[in-house]
Order: structure tokens, then sequence, then C-alpha cells
């Protein structure tokens, strides 16, 4: 019969206490910690104050400048009436400059209001279509899809969806040329002038040599082929520090180790697996925290030109709208890019932390 191992309770809280802060460790960091939190909030307070100030003095430049304009086109009556009508907050007349924290925050909540309507429509939709769905499905048709307008946030998990593809894409190119590339000293001087000469082409460049090369490989295709060529661009914009950095990696890896290895007989893969890539992991590791953050980047950009679905789309569409609160939607657009690039970034990190024998730079 088989007997059930009873693990005892002390040895469940004390595998449980080595992932918590040790108690003394805490108590000896928190002034550092309040310290540094204090600088925090009160750098974010003073770029929130500058931030006003800036806003409320363009709004002041412009708001003089309509005046002037509408004095010496229409005359003193219209310019005291353009004067009042913008003193009211009429948005007819609102000068359309930097927009304030106020405003900001306003405009992230109409485009979570907005979001929460798309989300009703796409529920209505779909239970509208279900039926006639369901007996297209049995008919081997294709599906009725809801074909409205993409919220805020669809187009957060859009470009998220396309930076993870697109990172996919470098990391199954970069580390496995890169390996090869550091194990052999004239491969990487035979590869040393195509990464010097491609790694720094522009993302419009990679994207118009993407787009030439996808729409001739999709000929007499009616698929969509927007977000495979953001996919591709984006991971061949960003695989280049994973590239450099794998190589350099599996170059400098200790001697010892390699001759341990050859001691022990193991072949190309073993030694690759076992010795290899197990060293060259901070390295690794570092080249991809670095092209996440490229491809993110580069992904607005990527996003905008080719007319994708995304945030890169989104900001290109609010600024051509020019709608009173267009400015502010494109400043959310911002802060919300640059919150995901943090997160991604730390993401990177304690992944690198959990699967390195080193402790990870920050």
């Amino acid at each position: 019969m088989s007997q059930t191992t009873t693990i005892p309770a002390s040895a469940k809280t004390a595998s449980i206490k080595r992932f918590l802060p040790s108690t003394t460790n805490l108590g000896a960091k928190l002034p550092g910690m309040a310290r540094s939190a204090g600088i925090t909030l009160a750098s974010m307070l003073l770029f929130l104050l500058i931030w006003q100030l800036s806003s409320s003095y363009l709004y002041s430049v412009e708001a003089e400048s309509r005046i002037d304009r509408v004095l010496a086109e229409q005359g003193p009556e219209e310019a005291e009436a353009m004067r009042a009508c913008i003193a009211s907050g009429d948005i007819s007349c609102k000068p359309n400059t930097l927009p304030s924290p106020a405003e900001v925050v306003k405009a992230s909540q109409l485009l979570l209001a907005d979001h929460r309507t798309i989300s009703a429509d796409k529920a209505e939709f779909k239970a509208k279509t279900a039926g006639v769905n369901a007996q297209r499905k049995e008919q081997g048709l294709d599906l009725i899809t809801y074909t409205g307008r993409p919220s805020f946030v669809d187009q957060i998990f859009t470009s998220l969806k396309t930076v993870a593809v697109g990172f996919l894409i470098a990391l199954f190119i970069a580390v496995p040329i890169g390996v090869i590339i550091g194990l052999n000293e004239n491969l990487r001087t035979a590869f040393n002038w195509f990464i010097q000469v491609f790694k720094p082409v522009s993302p419009v460049v990679w994207l118009l040599l993407v787009f030439m090369i996808v729409k001739t490989l999709t000929l007499g295709s009616d698929s969509d082929t927007s977000f495979l060529i953001s996919a591709v661009s984006v991971g061949l914009c960003s695989m280049w520090a994973t590239l450099v950095n794998t190589s350099v990696g599996v170059s400098s890896v200790n001697k010892d180790y390699i001759n341990v290895a050859k001691v022990l007989k193991l072949g190309i893969g073993k030694k690759i697996f076992k010795v290899i890539l197990p060293s060259a992991i901070p390295l690794i590791f570092t080249g991809l925290r670095i092209t996440v953050s490229v491809a993110w980047m580069v992904l607005i950009a990527i996003e905008l030109l080719a007319q994708s679905p995304g945030l890169g789309s989104f900001v290109w569409e609010e600024f051509q709208n020019g709608a009173n609160d267009s400015n502010a939607k494109i400043i959310v657009a911002m802060f919300v890019i640059g919150f995901i690039g943090f997160l991604l970034d730390r993401v990177m990190y304690y992944i690198q932390q959990s699967v390195s024998f080193e402790k990870a730079l920050s």
C-alpha cells in the first residue's frame, strides 16, 4: 500500500519564509525606502506643477494669439467677443494646446467610458449573432464578426499582442544565430560587418522592406497583413541587442567549463545546453531586456506607418482628428505607453533574476 508523506508544519513555514523578506533586513531598509518614496513623490509633485504652469502659459499665449489675429482681421468688437468667448470656456473657441493634468484625467475617464460602451455593443452583437454563427459554423462558413471601431483599451491589447509576437520573432532569430556566431571566432568576424551595418537601420526602412516582401508573398490573398507586417518589423528592429549579447555571452564562457565538457566528452548539444547557455544567460537576458524596450518603442511608429490597429494608430487618428480633447487623449496614450514599457522591463528583470546564477543588474 502506498503511504502518504506528511510534511511537518515547521518545514512548510521554513519553505514559505524563503520567499519572504527578512524582518531584520526590512527594518534596516525602511528608512532608506521611506526616503526614496518621499523623493519620488516630491519629484512627481514638481513634475505636475511644472506641467500645470506650462499648460497655463501656453494656453494664454494661444489665446492672445487668437485674439490678436481676430483683432487684425475683423476689428476690436470681434476681438472682445473672442476674448469673452475664451474666458467663458466655450469649446468652440477654446485654445487647442498642451492640456492640463486635470484635462488629461478627464480624457482618461472618457476613454474608459467609451470602452465600456463599446464592450456593451460587442456583447449585444455577439448575443444577436449567436444563433446565426452557430448555423454558419455547422455549414463550414466564416462567422459574422464585430466590425465596429476598437476602444482605447482594445488597442492597448492589440499593441501588446503585436510586441509579443515581434519579441518572439527576435528571440527565435537572435539567440540561435548568436550562439552559432559566439562558438566560432571566424564566424564572429564574418558577421561583424553585417551586424554593424543593419543594427542602426531605421524602423521605417525595416517596415518598407518587410512590406515589400510580405506583399509579394501574399499576392492574391484577401487577408489583412498589417498585423504580420508590424510584428515582423518590430522583431527585425529589436533583435540586434539580443544577437550581440548572446554572441558575447557565448564567446566569453569560462574556458575551464569548456575544458570540463571536453573531459566529460559531452556532445555539442549537451555542451551548449548544459554548459554554454547557463553561463551566458546573464548577458542573453540583458540583451532580451533591451530588445523588449526597443520593440515597445519602435512599435508605436511602426503601427502609425503601417496603419495597423494599436496605440500608434490611435495616436495618429487623434492627431488628425484635431478635436478639443484630442491632445489630452494623446497625453493619456503617452503615459500608458511609458507605464507599459516600464512594466515590461520589470517583468524581464525578474525573469532574469529567477533564471540567472548571478544577481541581475537593474
